[in-house]
């Protein structure tokens, strides 16, 4: 019976700006302070790392001693990557930079979308009922919902939830089944928000027709925005 967990390195992150660096075969590198995390929700094998740097590196647990793409997504730390629920190509990552940035991994010269939220940015998540519905937390004590379907350029609401000074919020997560928004803060304390009807629209139905949540057709929602955004 297994009592203990046991690790496994997977790959170094060297502190470099970019792949080529590595091609001297004489230089040497220091080790990159990972500060974030995320799996691909789809493909095993990927997974992105944030640093305290603001680099983001691409890898595969199948190529421990390459990276498959370094990105320089921040100016400084990033404190949260995360997956699109709904489409498997798209992510977010935010930063202590203020900046809250929306990314397409198979085109990472640059961000499809980027929000300077006027602080810190602790922590940022997808919502579970809209492919286009994001949140995220800054250390001014405020929480901030996007949709991208209603504004592609700023945030649809930004409260603040702290009375406290200098209190930092630092996590923030959507309820998986009902309209509630969860934050928690730096003193250990969550507050629990309900989103208001207009961050929660419902297309149009039929009379007497229920509503039911397809994954399909959010993606299709998501990836036209996305594509758009391309064709610029």
């Amino acid at each position: 019976v297994k009592n203990e967990l046991i690790c496994t390195n997977v790959v170094g992150l060297k502190n470099i700006n970019s792949i080529s660096d590595l091609d001297d075969q004489l230089a040497t590198h220091s080790l990159a302070s990972g500060t974030a995390l995320a799996f691909h929700p789809t493909d095993n094998n990927l997974f992105l790392a944030g640093t305290e740097e603001g680099k983001v590196f691409k890898c595969s647990s199948s190529y421990k001693s390459r990276y498959l793409d370094v990105l320089p997504a921040h100016h400084m730390t990033v404190e949260a990557i995360k997956w699109s629920p709904f489409h498997s190509d798209v992510f977010m990552t935010c930063s202590q930079d203020w900046f809250l940035k929306v990314w397409d991994h198979n085109f990472p010269k640059q961000p499809l979308f980027v929000f300077e939220l006027g602080a810190a940015v602790g922590d940022c998540a997808w919502a579970n009922h809209s492919a286009t519905v994001f949140s995220a937390v800054t250390n001014d004590g405020k929480v901030h919902v996007f949709d991208l379907s209603a504004n592609k350029y700023d945030s649809l609401v930004s409260q603040v939830v702290t009375n406290k000074k200098k209190t930092k919020l630092t996590s923030v997560q959507f309820n998986p089944t009902d309209p509630i928004l969860c934050v928690g803060d730096d003193r250990g304390n969550v507050t629990t928000l309900k989103l208001s009807p207009n961050l929660r629209k419902l297309p149009k139905l039929k009379k007497g027709q229920v509503y039911k949540l397809d994954h399909e057709v959010e993606k299709s929602k998501l990836e036209k925005i996305v594509e758009l955004v391309r064709s610029k």
